[in-house]
């Protein structure tokens, strides 16, 4: 396996693809002088910028977790991914390369350059650009299977290119933790998981199982020094997917379960069709200065009927034409007529300017109705997000997805999610998030929650704190680049707020498990983290696998292991979007069952989703630990 990138990622991959699944791998890696670091933004301090940089290069030299490269990867150092490289690193007689720079073109650049050398590489790429990566996925597998001989479309072809963005692959579990408590959402291919955390149950009730119970939680999540889920927390940290006798031996314990496997469609924008409603036409003193003048109207009516006798319709017509000048004198009238005439002449004088008001306001409003909005007064229970970059843009896309009111804070008026924000009409307050007053622009004060996305993981981190010291209990969540550091974020904030939610998860630990099942020939629908473990949602084909063929769905179960959740009854072939959602082959709904009986049993021609751990995964590939050199 070759992994190429310039960040976190990389060496997340690479790390994952050898604890996991035990494969040898090369990782190149741009030279050390020249390694590209995390920007720092906002009023950042240079010293904290500069302890960071450390810190990601130490994690970033030493392999995530090691003084010394494993005796299975080998490091090299290149400056560009050329077909020099490419051949020195052996990608004609490797299984996997993955090119997951931050730039796009530099990864189509060696894609194309890596497809040249070797038809029957698997791909995997990293790329922002949705529309684009599809276009890239069709071209380079109809180049492998021209090469090959095979022919476009041949099933049978090992060569494979998958395009994935570690943006679309983190947003939901971003967007399901800063709602902790409601709901986790895994959405890809046309499905959607719905996951819930729920509390132990109370002396005398009984858990509600959902459709099946994904994992138990830590028995220490109430602890405020608790691991919550780390490696050394043991068996009080997450079990995931456990059987029946271990949920109901389970006391005291929360538990994950899956509630709902339903599409709800995406949500509307605020407003009809993208006219703003009648409130927001005018400002408040002229709605009271229009009620003002109609009632004058309607008073003058009134008064013009008792003094002729006349009907009200046309008493009231005669008064609006006084109004606005069109009836001819009450010379030969009586004189309560003549009074009324001049007010209502007066009340015409008076009623222009107000008619012109609302007019430019009204005018002035349309033109704004694509601009950017401000909160609206009164809003409570919303979700606050800070930065609108490539994983703030697709987190505030998933929100809305889910209906939940967003205010967004972005520093950069030219910032890639303004465009979205404007379409979904979410409100945004332009400022540096660490600046005295932004934060209350948002109102942040009777918010639900606070997602921290920026790029700087100093800007995100004293975001959070000023968002504590505003409202001790505020669900937070942070986006930070290093995932040591994340988990020492974690457990000193939870130490210091245990009543608190909090939670500091790192892009690249969210992302690399879909990546590194990518390259291992299988598609991962998606992950759900549970505490700091991840639990993947895959599709999987029964023929080939012997834990599945011809056994039960209930002889197939595999406890902390895998699971089979659905069967996936629609013809395959249907291509993925970037952001995993299909086009317009994309998988109905009504192509998956659910209910699958335990007795049900598992065909070579099935398809059927499952849910796993990265071992169980990796075990159920066939992919067997290779012996160390020399071991």
């Amino acid at each position: 396996m070759i992994v190429c990138g310039d960040d976190g990622l990389a060496h997340r991959l690479a790390a994952e693809l050898r604890g996991v699944y035990g494969e040898q791998v090369t990782l190149v890696v741009p030279p050390s002088v020249r390694r590209v670091r995390q920007p720092v933004v906002g009023r950042a301090r240079a010293a904290s910028a500069a302890l960071l940089d450390r810190v990601s290069a130490a994690v970033n030299r030493t392999g995530a977790g090691g003084a010394e490269p494993a005796a299975n990867e080998q490091v090299v150092e290149a400056a560009e991914v050329t077909e020099a490289v490419l051949t020195e690193v052996g990608a004609d007689r490797a299984a996997a390369l993955a090119l997951v720079y931050d730039d796009d073109e530099t990864n189509i650049r060696a894609a194309l350059t890596a497809r040249r050398l070797n038809p029957r590489l698997r791909l995997v790429l990293r790329l922002y650009n949705r529309r684009l990566g599809q276009h890239i996925e069709e071209l380079l597998d109809q180049t492998a299977a021209v090469a090959s001989g095979t022919g476009p479309g041949t099933a049978g072809l090992d060569a494979s290119t998958t395009v994935l963005s570690d943006a679309d692959t983190a947003a939901p579990a971003l967007a399901a933790t800063a709602l902790v408590g409601t709901s986790k959402v895994v959405q890809t291919e046309g499905l959607v998981l719905r996951a819930v955390e729920r509390q132990p149950p109370r002396p005398g009730e009984v858990a509600d199982p959902g459709l099946c119970t994904l994992a138990l939680l830590s028995a220490t999540s109430n602890d405020p020094a608790g691991a919550d889920g780390s490696e050394g927390s043991g068996e009080q940290g997450p079990r995931l997917l456990p059987d029946e006798a271990a949920v109901a031996s389970a006391t005291g314990r929360g538990t994950v379960v899956l509630e709902q496997v339903s599409y709800s469609g995406p949500s509307l924008p605020s407003g009809r069709g993208g006219v703003p409603p009648f409130a927001s036409l005018f400002s408040r003193r002229l709605r009271w200065s229009l009620a003002g003048l109609v009632g004058c109207v309607l008073a003058l009516a009134v008064a013009l009927m008792f003094v002729t006798g006349e009907h009200p319709l046309y008493a009231t017509y005669v008064t609006l034409l006084d109004l606005f000048g069109i009836n001819d004198p009450a010379f030969h009238e009586s004189t309560g007529r003549q009074v009324l005439q001049l007010l209502s002449g007066l009340v015409g004088l008076l009623l222009l300017p107000v008619l012109l008001a609302a007019v430019l306001e009204a005018l002035g409003t349309f033109r704004s109705a694509s601009a950017l909005r401000k909160p609206p007064r009164g809003l409570g229970g919303h979700v606050v997000l800070l930065g609108l970059g490539k994983i703030g843009t697709r987190v505030l896309t998933r929100l809305r997805e889910l209906h939940i009111p967003v205010v967004c804070v972005e520093s950069d008026p030219e910032a890639r999610g303004m465009a979205t924000a404007r379409r979904l009409r979410v409100p945004v307050v332009l400022g540096d998030v660490t600046q005295e007053g932004v934060l209350e622009a948002a109102k942040i004060h009777r918010a639900h929650a606070l997602l921290a996305l920026t790029s700087a993981d100093t800007t995100n981190l004293e975001a959070a704190l000023y968002a504590r010291s505003v409202r001790p209990d505020l669900r937070v969540v942070l986006r930070l680049y290093d995932d040591d550091f994340a988990t020492a974020v974690y457990r000193t904030l939870r130490a210091a707020h245990p009543f608190a939610l909090t939670r500091s998860r790192s892009v690249s630990h969210l992302a690399a498990p879909a990546f590194a099942g990518a390259m291992m020939g299988r598609q991962i629908l998606g992950a759900i983290p549970v505490e700091r473990r991840v639990l993947l949602f895959a599709e999987v084909e029964v023929g080939g696998h012997p834990q599945l063929e011809g056994r039960t769905v209930g002889e197939a179960f595999r406890a902390g292991a895998w699971r089979v959740l659905a069967l996936n009854t629609s013809p395959p072939g249907g291509r993925r979007g970037e952001d995993g959602t299909a086009g317009e082959e994309r998988v109905p709904a009504s192509g998956l069952v659910w209910d699958l009986p335990p007795t049900y049993v598992l065909g070579a021609g099935d398809r059927v989703v499952l849910a796993a751990t990265r071992r169980g995964l990796a075990e159920l590939l066939g992919r067997r630990r290779r012996e160390r050199a020399g071991a």
